[in-house]
């Protein structure tokens, strides 16, 4: 199919062919030369362009709601256009990749973050279960933190195969050996859903523990979509107060501010541990700019170069005292390219600072673990209420290691039943189909250790909705899939508890035909909910 987009800054159209993958298109004016990149283009993308008559439409009460792709072009238009101008004077903001230095300057290489234009229908039942859980996983991650006999056993065979997860097991050993005890924990996590569209349940993909992303800039999405349905929502027939409100960028900043609290020395700085490049930074900045807490960002070769632990305990980065040590890096192999890195890590480790996460809680998140809790009576190790258990329960989709041959049996039969998980993070891991197959017979004719490196996850399918996608100022349509995020706070100190609770949400939609869904990585969009 030929079709062409315009282009805002010299005018011009470029014919291209519609491509189930990400394609750039470059054009070149007398003005300037640049490039627009749209991925998973099914749909021929849109430009963006001011609305230049009146909106005079019917209400559309004869469409069934939310078959988004059967609006009025003109409507489309308008609803596109003022997106846009929401998100740049809002701060719905990422950095440009393609523009230098956008990662590592504020203000250069601005463009609106990938975005869904109306919210995904979610039914409410499931809704109130997935934020009912958050308090109860919170808890989950902090007593299997103190575990440390269960960590460390296991992951034993994980680490006998994956370095990376052999290093973090290390410093944890590190740890236990000098008896470093953390008595005030802090943890921001995420805990990720779908809804399975056979059974109609609620059942959970991961539960992130270090570096869980978009508090900031899902908040901002919820009022795009409240904002956009509170001006067109009688021609739509949707209401905006169908939205749940969204509070999970102040949540993680009071979060962390009662955690500097506990801290208790009022010169201490809080530090963000981020990657040399961050297009996603402005997420970020939302976080600590609402407490008056002086922050601090560093790399983790910065805290190498700089950092050194004081005689009591305390972690001076180039002469400043750290309350807290928040990671939105070193969750990756790739945050980690040198020595240096790893010694930062360990530094941080040791010192009095509180961390988010510690090393025990960073471990509680790997797909190792999340596997092992799904076992019949481990979860009774570590809660005592019945109730709570069977909510948790309840939720866990089939998982499974890969020492059980019937189910790699099974997986090798079937592959499209199945996920096979490394211990990774950041989106882009996971194996899919046909390549679950080959994975595992290529494992099997290898006959050693490497598949304690994996696990089996039971493949969930959503249900599959319409959508309008926006990316790089273009919009399009398409056949996505949903995934539902639920932020959680805890934050203890000794055998106190200060902070358990849900707050706030992510959603993310992709179309319907990619596996991934890392919206940082390039799969998916920004959403939010429409409860029915």
């Amino acid at each position: 199919m030929i079709a062409s987009i315009g282009c805002v800054a010299c005018w011009e159209t470029v014919p291209f062919f519609s491509t189930s993958k990400s394609t750039t298109f470059p054009v070149l004016s007398a003005f300037r030369r640049h490039s627009l990149s749209i991925p998973f283009v099914s749909s021929s993308p849109n430009l963006v362009m001011s609305p230049t008559e009146p909106l005079t439409l019917n209400p559309l009460i004869h469409s069934p709601l939310f078959d988004y792709h059967r609006l009025d072009q003109q409507l489309l238009r308008t609803l596109a256009y003022d997106a846009l101008v929401w998100c740049s004077l809002h701060g719905l903001l990422v950095a440009d990749k393609s523009v230098q230095n956008s990662g590592s300057v504020p203000g250069v290489g601005l463009v609106h973050a990938p975005v869904a234009l109306l919210p995904t229908p979610f039914t409410e039942n499931q809704w109130s279960e997935a934020t009912e859980l958050a308090p109860i996983f919170n808890e989950l991650v902090d007593r299997v933190s103190l575990d440390a006999t269960f960590l460390q056993q296991s992951l034993s065979r994980t680490m006998k195969v994956d370095e990376f997860t052999a290093r973090l097991l290390d410093i944890h050993s590190k740890m236990l050996q000098i008896n470093k005890k953390e008595e005030i924990r802090l943890g921001l996590h995420r805990s990720d859903y779908m809804l399975d569209e056979k059974t109609k349940s609620l059942l959970q993909i991961e539960l992130n523990t270090i570096a869980s992303s978009f508090a900031g800039l899902s908040n901002l999405v919820t009022e795009l979509h409240r904002y956009i349905l509170s001006r067109h929502g009688k021609l739509l027939g949707l209401d905006s107060k169908r939205i749940p409100a969204n509070n999970a960028v102040n949540q993680y900043a009071e979060a962390l501010a009662k955690a500097w609290s506990e801290y208790n020395n009022p010169r201490a700085v809080i530090m963000i541990v981020v990657q040399t490049e961050e297009r996603n930074m402005y997420d970020q900045h939302f976080l600590y700019n609402t407490h008056n807490i002086t922050t601090i960002r560093k790399t983790l070769a910065e805290v190498d170069h700089e950092g050194e632990i004081l005689p009591d305990g305390t972690l001076s980065v180039n002469g400043q005292a750290i309350s807290i040590i928040y990671f939105r890096a070193g969750y990756t192999p790739v945050d980690y390219p040198s020595e240096s890195e790893w010694r930062a890590r360990l530094l941080m480790e040791q010192s009095s600072a509180i961390k988010c996460p510690s090393i025990s809680y960073h471990l509680v998140g790997t797909k190792k673990i999340q596997q092992e809790l799904a076992k019949p009576g481990v979860l009774e190790r570590f809660l005592e209420s019945k109730d709570d258990i069977a909510k948790l329960r309840k939720c866990f989709a089939g998982l499974w290691c890969l020492d059980d041959s019937n189910v790699v049996r099974k997986a090798i039969e079937r592959p499209e039943l199945f996920v096979m998980k490394p211990q990774r993070e950041g989106g882009g891991n996971n194996i899919y189909g046909d390549d679950v197959r080959k994975t595992l017979l290529e494992l099997q004719q290898a006959g050693s250790q490497e598949d304690g490196a994996y696990i089996l996850m039971q493949r969930i399918f959503p249900s599959v909705s319409a959508s309008i996608l926006m990316r790089n100022g273009c919009w399009y349509k398409d056949r996505v899939i949903s995934e539902l995020g639920v932020f959680g706070t805890y934050l203890r100190n000794k055998n106190r508890v200060i902070m358990n609770k849900q707050s706030g949400y992510l959603m993310r939609t992709k179309i319907s035909s990619s596996d991934e869904g890392g919206v940082a990585a390039g799969y998916a969009v920004l959403d939010s909910l429409y409860l029915t």
